[in-house]
């Protein structure tokens, strides 16, 4: 194949993509007998870089608005890739033509690719639904075009100031052009009444070849007054061409064929100009449709001029709007609007408060209709309306005394006139649905942005929303709806602190101060007392323990959770209570470890920390499913079962507390049960992490928490109190968990003298068996104890047979009987235990199988059994290890 620079005269025009031929009118003449010399008389028109490049860029944003259209993401990303590739080409003719300055058909592009993008990010329901490749299309376009877009900032912001203002004409002509190519397309309506508003210039025919590649386009719409027909003739009829092109056969093009229907719909287009223009009120030409409604809503007409406006009518235009309410095409946003105005109709004509209300409390519904999704939150600006509607339904509800609203009330009691007034509706719903819509917009928010903090502040709000409504039920509800709202309100209550409210509680504050505390109580014992639903007291127990707990009441939450009941129980609750249930018992045994209390502290943390999955039972967040993978629905709705933020117990902070409560116990048990064959496991998440640690061929200084708290369990097993103390508090533990705690010296020194004490009792077990007799002023200087407090540990120690030792009161020492077995009888009662355990397994495979009983005549087995041939295995357990106990004496 020959060079495009060197073409023959018979390639020249099928190889140029530079050059172009410019075909004269068609006709029958004598030139069409013209043999291949007269070829070289057609011209050639060479373009401008300017409109190579602008006709570049146009083809490409071509492809990208049908991509937009028919949300094709990965090619979309890759359209724009190409068109920031081609922009860089173009860069130098902008600079030259444009002076620099970005030309308006690019800014507008970039702004509705921006408009696209932010549209379709944000529909989370469509995100969800698409495929991957286009879900991986789409951040990848979010990422690009918002690091592309940095450049154009200003022209994007020039361009929305004025974004209906006519491009240059040099850019008028791609955008025509691309409005052509949309026509084509299945368009919405308010695309085509958008573009075809804008005034198309009418070109005149100019003699000679056409230097623009478009003209075809433009040549179809510029002939003046003629009709199609002349049209038509006119091409057929008269002007000169070759024979090559006379005979070539020729392949319609899109191009033509847009440009032909674009010249048949151009009259109703004018029309249609001509009318917006004229603005005719018979309602004539083309009515523009909202994009989104299939089936527009027909708008009901407010009263007329003449028309009286009574309560009764009123109502029935509300009966009107509100009976479109949840139907197909309904205009939500439209019928919050015609209930704005019925209400200021109302207004006007002093219809009385019962309308009011009841025109409010519709205007309530519809706000929160607006949203369709359930599990999606509103939008800031239709929360920020519903709060200030439910405000100044509140108000008038207060302000009128002799007005009564219910759902009791059935529509024939409904009283709108003459007081007293009485309508139909509930209120606390309305509050209720306020409240969950507040929970939602905290969880759609990022927990550590300045967002989730702007959307906190609403909380006041909310409580005094509440607080309102509060009043309004007490002086005119009835018990089971004051309740509810008692609920309500202790649900926002429950987990703060109240600075105060601790000192109280430590005896700092006089009881008849009015705290946090004291509230809760009022509030809860309301319900325990009126309340007929196990729901409701089930939760204000749990809040109210909860609360009580976290001000450090121990004694108080501990035997209120046991008078309750709720551990046998609380497996047939409702998911969101047994949630509840799971933070109150989390919050109860970090009081009685604030408390010192540390086998409480542990038989509480123990079923949460046990599995590993405390993020996933208090509701903080979700774990990966080893097992199988969860469905969309599943997930979706174990995420509108999370609580906030704000309310999240730090779950590092939990761990450690249940470590060290395990370390405390499980090592002075293990040094007590060394050569037990049969020692039971306290916790296994305590064993696990010693075991890992145990794996290690080498191991470094801790860094993490769990590394602290082995180590310091290593240290505590030899006896080094000192060094445990120093790896469980230092300054890393205390940024990462101790100062998280309220008056968290004091948690410190608690913390310190259980490790003193546990060590003592852990040296006693492991070291016994070398010393004869111990001094007690000896082991009170090693372990800096109190001579008092290390003889009431012994003597403890002493009383439930822990050690076998004896106290000399005169000379203050600790002697030791010689109790502990030797090697070899360690091994021969490990020996002994394994038989035993032999023999019992056999008799419960024998009692498992009825098999083996048919040849026993008369059930002979079960009869030696019960003359005690083999005898009991409790007593036989009790004898052997009485033997032992024996032998070792």
């Amino acid at each position: 194949m020959t060079s495009r620079f060197f073409m023959s005269d018979s390639e020249s025009e099928s190889e140029s993509s530079e050059e172009e031929v410019v075909k004269e009118p068609t006709g029958i003449s004598a030139a069409a007998y013209a043999f291949s010399e007269d070829e070289e008389d057609t011209k050639r028109v060479v373009r401008s870089a300017k409109e190579k490049r602008y006709e570049e860029l146009k083809n490409i944003i071509k492809k990208l608005k049908n991509n937009k259209r028919s949300k094709d993401m990965s090619a979309c990303f890759t359209s724009f890739e190409e068109l920031t590739r081609a922009y860089a080409k173009a860069l130098p003719v902008v600079q030259k033509e444009e002076g620099g300055k970005t030309p308006r058909f690019y800014a507008r592009c970039l702004a509705e690719l921006d408009d696209f993008i932010k549209g379709s990010w944000e529909d989370k329901a469509g995100r969800k639904s698409m495929s991957k490749n286009n879900a991986r299309g789409l951040t990848s376009l979010r990422q690009k075009y918002r690091k592309y877009a940095r450049d154009f900032e200003a022209d994007l912001a020039l361009f929305r100031e004025n974004p209906d203002a006519p491009d240059s004409d040099a850019e008028n002509e791609v955008a025509y052009q691309d409005d052509d190519d949309d026509s084509d397309n299945n368009m919405d309506a308010e695309t085509f009444t958008k573009e075809s508003s804008i005034p198309r210039p009418v070109r005149k025919m100019e003699k000679g070849p056409v230097v623009d590649d478009d003209s075809s386009d433009g040549d179809s719409i510029d002939w003046g007054n003629e009709t199609d027909e002349t049209t038509s003739s006119s091409d057929e009829g008269g002007g000169y061409t070759t024979l090559r092109e006379k005979f070539l056969k020729k392949v319609p093009e899109k191009d033509d064929d847009a440009g032909g229907r674009k010249k048949k719909r151009l009259p109703k287009e004018m029309k249609l100009e001509k009318d917006e223009e004229t603005d005719d009120e018979d309602d004539g030409g083309w009515q523009k449709v909202k994009k989104g409604s299939s089936l527009p809503m027909e708008k009901p007409k407010m009263f007329g001029k003449d028309d009286e406006i009574t309560v009764s009518s009123v109502h029935k235009k509300l009966n009107e709007i509100m009976a479109a309410r949840g139907k197909k095409g309904t205009d939500r946003k439209e019928q919050i609007e015609l209930l704005h105005e019925l209400l200021n109709v109302a207004r006007e004509n002093n219809l009385g408060p019962a309308i009011y209300v009841k025109v409010q409390f519709n205007i309530i519904m519809s706000i929160y209709d607006y949203n369709p999704s359930v599990s999606d939150p509103m939008k800031v600006e239709f929360w920020e309306k519903v709060l200030l509607k439910i405000d100044e339904l509140l108000d008038m509800l207060i302000a009128e005394p002799e007005l009564n609203i219910g759902e009791h009330i059935t529509e024939e009691l409904e009283s709108l006139e003459k007081p007293p007034y009485n309508v139909r509706g509930c209120v606390l719903t309305i509050v209720d649905r306020m409240d969950e819509e507040f929970i939602k917009l905290l969880k759609a928010c990022d927990a550590h942005s300045n967002e989730y903090i702007v959307r906190l502040r609403d909380e006041i709000r909310v409580c005094a929303i509440i607080d309102k409504l509060l009043k309004y039920e007490e002086e005119n509800g009835m018990p089971s709806d004051i309740c509810r709202i008692y609920l309500r309100k202790i649900e926002h209550l429950y987990y703060k602190y109240e600075p105060r409210a601790a000192k109280q509680a430590m005896g700092e504050l006089p009881v008849t101060e009015d705290t946090s505390l004291c509230e809760m109580d009022k509030l809860c014992k309301y319900i325990y007392v009126r309340d007929n639903t196990d729901r409701l007291r089930t939760r204000a127990v749990l809040c109210h323990i909860y609360h009580m707990s976290l001000h450090d009441k121990w004694y108080e939450a501990r035997d209120l959770m046991l008078m309750a009941h709720l551990q046998e129980t609380i497996q047939h609750s409702d998911l969101p209570t047994q949630i509840l249930y799971n933070r109150t018992m989390v919050q109860l045994g970090l009081c009685a470890f604030r408390h010192g209390n540390i086998k409480e502290s542990h038989n509480a943390l123990l079923d949460i920390q046990s599995g590993g999955r405390a993020k996933e039972l208090l509701a903080q967040g979700l774990l990966p499913q080893r097992q199988h993978e969860r469905t969309t629905e599943q997930e979706k709705q174990e995420k509108q079962r999370q609580i906030p933020f704000h309310q999240h117990i730090n779950l590092e902070m939990l761990e450690c507390v249940y470590l060290v409560s395990a370390m405390l116990i499980e090592i002075p048990y293990m040094a007590a049960h060394e050569f037990d064959a049969r020692r039971r496991m306290i916790s296994k998440s305590f064993h696990h992490q010693l075991k890992n640690s145990e794996r290690q061929s080498l191991v470094g200084p801790p860094e993490s928490m769990r590394e602290h708290v082995v180590a310091a369990s290593k240290a505590m097993r030899n006896g080094n109190w000192k060094q445990c103390r120093n790896l469980l508090l230092n300054d890393k533990m205390n940024g990462k968990v101790w100062d998280l705690f309220h008056e968290a010296d004091r948690v410190r020194k608690m913390l310190g003298l259980k490790i003193q004490e546990e060590s003592l009792r852990t040296y006693l077990f492991t070291y016994s068996h070398v010393y004869d007799s111990i001094s007690l002023i000896k082991l009170s200087e090693m372990f800096e104890l109190p001579h008092s407090t290390v003889h009431a540990i012994i003597s403890k120690m002493i009383i439930n047979e822990e050690i076998m030792a004896s106290l000399d009161e005169p000379t203050s020492c600790l002697v030791m009987h010689r109790t502990e077995p030797s090697s070899l009888q360690s091994l021969s009662l490990q020996l002994a235990d394994k038989l035993y355990n032999l023999v019992e397994n056999n008799e419960r495979i024998l009692d498992q199988k009825p098999f083996f009983t048919r040849g026993m005549q008369g059930g002979g087995y079960r009869d030696r059994r019960e003359k005690g041939n083999w005898g009991d295995r409790r007593d036989r357990r009790d004898n052997q290890d009485h033997r032992g106990r024996r032998d070792r004496d």
